[in-house]
């Protein structure tokens, strides 16, 4: 794991979780939105953006995601779909694509992993992992 920091005070503003499979890299960078969320009602809302980069030799195209969705007590749900975002993006060798969604949660804390299902050109699906991340923000803490 590792954290981008803010230049001004050099304290960590959010955790980047990363992982590689068959030479596709899949980052992650969590972010709580508060306008979103509700603490009252124990509603958290919580946006990732995903990047994910064809580091290997041929082109392969996401098919399919597989997430599992984990909240602070450990009650854990999980959505398949295909694509992602409405689309199957296609990533040629050096290529990138990044999206943003979201998911809420009834804890103040949570946690996601899973793998995309992607296709190379002979057919062969190729599960990547999606990295475990937190679903937590400091001010929620307190």
């Amino acid at each position: 794991m590792k954290s981008t920091l803010d230049l001004d005070d050099q304290i960590p503003v959010a955790p980047l979780y990363e992982a590689v499979t068959e030479s596709i890299r899949i980052t992650v960078l969590p972010k709580f939105i508060p306008e979103n969320s509700n603490v009252e009602t124990s509603n958290y809302y919580y946006a990732y953006t995903i990047t994910m980069t064809n580091e290997g030799r041929a082109t392969v195209q996401l098919m399919k995601r597989h997430w599992e969705i984990k909240n602070g007590f450990g009650d854990f749900e999980t959505v398949d779909g295909e694509g992602v975002v409405g689309e199957k993006p296609i990533l040629a060798p050096g290529e990138s694509y990044s999206y943003t969604s979201a998911c809420p949660l009834d804890t103040p804390t949570g946690s996601m992993k899973g793998y995309y299902t992607f296709k190379n050109p002979s057919g062969k699906s190729l599960k990547i992992k999606i990295p475990e991340f937190q679903l937590r923000d400091k001010s929620l803490l307190n």
